[in-house]
Formats: structure tokens, sequence, C-alpha cells
């Protein structure tokens, strides 16, 4: 029978020394590296419950317990779903101290694919073989923006994969637009680690693309008197889990995301979603050369109670530039949706997943942040 392994920057490492960790002293790791191996000996040698840090993007990051079973569950739908076999080819290149990329690893290991992993960084297919082909990988939106910006030879690379996932943050106007390049199904996640990664999927690109999610089998969805979705299902160990999340359900299994609760700002006495005004940002900020990141806050403000502000990363914007942005906003949102100041920070602070922190971002502009 032929040894399984894995391979982890370039380094191989089979299953039973991982089962053993008996590479410690022949084999330098760093930190990144130790941890992912360690996940994999505890998941090889049958560790039956999982603490999981959360990324902490929209709150206080917290540690969290998950089962084995839950894990499992989880892993078999997505595999099943996406029609993966064993030996297929799986790229890992999101953080493994966190869910999203726990999971893939966890994927590997029950399909018995082929597992190479690599550092959570801006362009990961920098780190591999030129032209080396994969069938299944996943990102956050970044990554694949990066990827498609500077290597775009990269198209028929991920063109060979069965599916795409990417997920962690919204996806852009810009990102959407280029995804169109891709004949690879590329899917939107939604979950979080509480649901051992997504719970349901929305199809980005190609004449079927939604702008619904649809659940994976066995999810049970509603709504708060909120109007936030709750999920019910054996991942969630039949526990009804209420979310932040404002949703619009449109079939029992489908439902389209407008925002989180906590992004709701109160101008003027009028309710703006903070989603819906970035939306627009996006679709303005894509006829850039090249868009920045940025998000959409508030500050408070002596007339409206609270304002609504734009925060970009990078240098500031030409005058020209950001009047061309401006307008075309102006001709996207109505009077109070828009933004009353642009704020630019040189670099966002990120969390351990490389997701935006906006609070830690707006402390060092010297922002208000309740």
């Amino acid at each position: 029978m032929t040894q399984r392994f894995l391979t982890l920057n370039g380094k191989k490492f089979y299953y039973d020394e991982i089962a053993a960790y008996s590479f410690r002293n022949s084999i330098p790791l760093n930190g990144y590296e130790a941890k992912t191996l360690e996940f994999c000996r505890d998941w090889l040698t049958g560790v039956q419950e999982f603490p999981i840090q959360t990324s902490g993007s929209t709150g206080t990051p917290k540690l969290i317990t998950l089962s084995r079973r839950q894990m499992e569950i989880s892993a078999r739908r997505t595999v099943q779903l996406l029609g993966l076999q064993p030996n297929e080819r799986m790229l890992i290149c999101l953080n493994t101290e966190y869910i999203a990329g726990m999971m893939m690893l966890v994927r590997g290991l029950l399909t018995e694919m082929q597992m190479t992993v690599v550092e959570p960084v801006g362009n990961p297919l920098a780190l591999v073989p030129e032209g080396e082909q994969y069938d299944f990988s996943s990102f956050v939106p970044m990554q694949l923006q990066t990827i498609l910006q500077e290597s775009p030879q990269a198209v028929e690379q991920l063109n060979h994969m069965k599916a795409i996932l990417v997920g962690g943050a919204p996806v852009g106007f810009s990102l959407q637009r280029e995804l169109q390049r891709l004949q690879v199904p590329t899917y939107h996640t939604y979950g979080m680690t509480e649901t051992a990664s997504h719970i349901a999927l929305r199809l980005l690109n190609g004449p079927d693309a939604a702008e619904y999610y649809e659940t994976i089998e066995g999810v049970t969805i509603g709504q708060d008197n909120r109007g936030c979705l709750t999920i019910k299902a054996d991942i969630t160990e039949n526990e009804t889990l209420v979310t932040n999340d404002i949703v619009e359900i449109l079939t029992p299994t489908r439902f389209r995301w407008i925002g989180r609760a906590d992004n709701t700002i109160n101008t003027g006495g009028v309710k703006v979603q903070t989603e819906v005004v970035e939306v627009a940002v996006s679709e303005a900020l894509a006829e850039l050369e090249q868009a920045p990141r940025f998000f959409v806050a508030s500050q408070p403000d002596e007339l409206l109670g609270e304002k609504v502000i734009l925060v970009l990363e990078g240098k500031q914007l030409p005058e020209e530039a950001e009047q061309q942005v401006m307008e075309k906003m102006r001709g996207l949102l109505r009077k109070f949706e828009m933004p009353k100041d642009i704020y630019y920070s040189p670099a966002f602070s990120e969390t351990g997943t490389g997701k935006v922190s906006r609070l830690r971002t707006m402390q060092k502009l010297g922002l208000e942040t309740d």
C-alpha cells in the first residue's frame, strides 16, 4: 500500500511520521508548519474535540470547541457536493489555525486527496511550481483578486480545477467581473467557525451565477425578530444558532444576504445598511486602474447623530479620481447613503485569517469606534 503524505511549504511529510510527530528534530519547522502538522497529528490519532479561535473580524476573537463528528459531517457534505475524489490534488493556502483552512485539511485527510499546503500569502500560486495542476482549492477574495491581477497565466491553472471556494469576506464588483473569465465553478461560501465552515454556497460565475445562497443538505434556516438568519442542523448538534446576519429568505433552502445587524448606521433617523453602500463603492472603485481595499463605517455627527464615512487603503487618490468615484456613487446611492467623508489608511490592520480589522484600522486613524 502506498504511503500517504502531504506537502507543506515544499517539504514532504508522511502520515505515519505526522501521527508519531517523529520529524521534529530531523526537519526544521517554522511556527505555521508546526501548528499545521500538530492539527494533522491530532486528527490522525483520533482526537475527538478541537478548540478553535474565531477570526475576530466582526467582534472580539473567542475560543470555541468543535467535535470531530461536526467537522466530519461538514467535510463529507462538501466533498460529496463538489464531487471530490481520492488522490485528486488539493491546494491549501488558507490559514490552517482557523476554521476555513482547518476544514480544508479535514476534507483532504478524510478523502485521501493529495494535499499541497503553503503559507496564506496574497498570491499563493507564486509559492508552487509554475503550471502545477490542482483539482480543488479555497481562497479569500483578496487572494483570488491578486492571482488574477498578478498572474494572468493562472487562469488556465485555475480552470483545471473542479471547483473553487471563496469566502471570509464579501466579493466586490471588480472581482465578480474578473471571475467571469473563469470556467471553473467558483462558489462564495456562507458560514462561520460555529458551523464548521460553510452551510451554504452561492455560484459566482457562468450562466447560472446567482445572487442567493443555497444551503447544503441537512440545514434548516429561519429568521429571528430582527430579520437575522437562524441555522439548525446536525452540524450545530441540532441546536438553533442565531446569527447577526440580516437576510431575505427566498425558499426553505435559499436566502439572500443583506448585511450584519451591527453594521446598520442610523443617520438623521434613516437606517443605512453598510453593506449596501459597500456594493456601490465597489462598483465605483472598479473604474479605477487598480481598485484599493475599502470599508464603510460611521462617525458621530452633531446634526445627523451618525454620518457615513468611507475608509480607503493606500495613498490618497488624485483629486480628479476621487471626484470621479464620488460622482459614480451619487448615481448609485440615495442622498443619506452617500459617504460624507473619505479617510485614507496606508495599510489596513488584518486578523489572523487575512480579513480587514475595521476596529483596529479605525483606531490607528484616531476615529471613534464606540
